[in-house]
């Protein structure tokens, strides 16, 4: 089987149809800029091109495999599509090297991708006993192992408590560092078994697989998603037209608190209270798209689980700011 009908089956995109039909709008013109800032296996970004025959698609992945597999599936597309190594706050310098100074449209699928979860030999997954990488791009950067077997105990306490949300995030950490005295973690059924022993039971049969939070955790640490999505949301939409358009799918309270914060700050005016007309730099400079975040249906949960925990919000451009890049506004 070729790559592309790899992708196609093994992934299925949240949110498919909804996606298109909030991004569609700012890609009806010639030329029209679509990024796919987690290209994953180009399962949106293969829709945005079926239903949007004027936009081109720059697909941005850390993930190298994914690139390849996405460019396979997307290979009938090869003359409006263009892929990029790059991380989410990386985005500006890649689109500046390619000669873009806008966006029209972007999309940003947070998270583990199918891709990395199904691949037993990436360590994302706690079902299976893997090496402890967890990396989203595999050429740089610590692995969870790095993290495990070296991080002071107050270090990792903080990662498991804020990361993953962890109650027992002291008696993990602790754990941990007594275990790895007598041998450094290298793989995931060694950190399950220690989980299993660290968590109460009365915990684990109300809150689910003991190892859920803690490979969150470190998954996020590893990959500095929290650090970079914060970074990489606001200069996305710097970079975005008058009437471009971003869509936000997150799979946890953390990212959806982030993307939430920056879409609502823009969407609020700036006028001081008791100012009897607002100035034009005081406006919004975005209009929200969805009603508070957007949930996938029953039927999407029933045929796709990954799309259980999904959270979508978007935003349309609506003015001009100081900060606003490219002669192109």
């Amino acid at each position: 089987m070729s790559a592309r009908g790899m992708a196609a089956e093994r992934h299925i995109p949240v949110l498919r149809d909804r996606i298109v039909e909030l991004l569609a709008p700012a890609l009806a013109t010639p030329g029209s800029v679509y990024v796919d800032g987690t290209l994953g296996m180009g399962g949106h970004a293969e829709a945005i091109l079926e239903r949007c025959p004027q936009a081109r698609v720059i697909g941005v992945d850390r993930d190298t495999e994914a690139l390849a597999l996405a460019a396979e599936r997307l290979e009938p597309y090869a003359g409006r599509t263009t892929f990029v190594h790059a991380v989410y706050d990386e985005i500006p310098a890649a689109l500046s090297e390619l000669g873009i100074d806008h966006l029209d449209a972007a999309l940003f699928d947070l998270g583990v991708s199918s891709l990395q979860l199904d691949e037993t030999d990436r360590g994302f997954s706690y079902s299976q006993d893997a090496p402890l990488d967890m990396r989203m791009d595999q050429e740089s950067g610590l692995t969870a192992a790095d993290v495990l077997n070296t991080y002071e105990a107050t270090d990792l306490e903080r990662v498991l408590r804020e990361y993953g949300e962890e109650r027992f995030a002291r008696k993990i950490a602790n754990a941990v560092v007594r275990e790895r005295e007598s041998a450094p973690f290298t793989t995931s059924a060694r950190l399950v078994e220690l989980l299993k022993r660290a968590v109460p039971a009365a915990s684990q049969k109300s809150g689910g697989h003991p190892g859920k939070r803690t490979f969150q955790a470190l998954r996020i640490e590893v990959n500095a998603e929290l650090s970079v999505w914060a970074r990489a949301l606001p200069r996305a939409i710097d970079l975005l037209a008058v009437g471009g358009r971003v869509a936000v799918l997150s799979y946890h309270s953390l990212e959806d608190r982030i993307t939430k914060r920056v879409l609502s700050e823009g969407s609020r005016s700036r006028a001081p209270e008791g100012l009897p007309v607002e100035l034009p730099e005081h406006a919004a400079y975005l209009r929200l798209l969805t009603r508070g975040a957007e949930e996938a249906s029953p039927q999407e949960q029933a045929a796709n689980p990954r799309s259980a925990s999904v959270r979508l919000r978007a935003a349309e451009r609506t003015r001009l700011t100081p900060s606003t890049k490219g002669p192109h506004r």
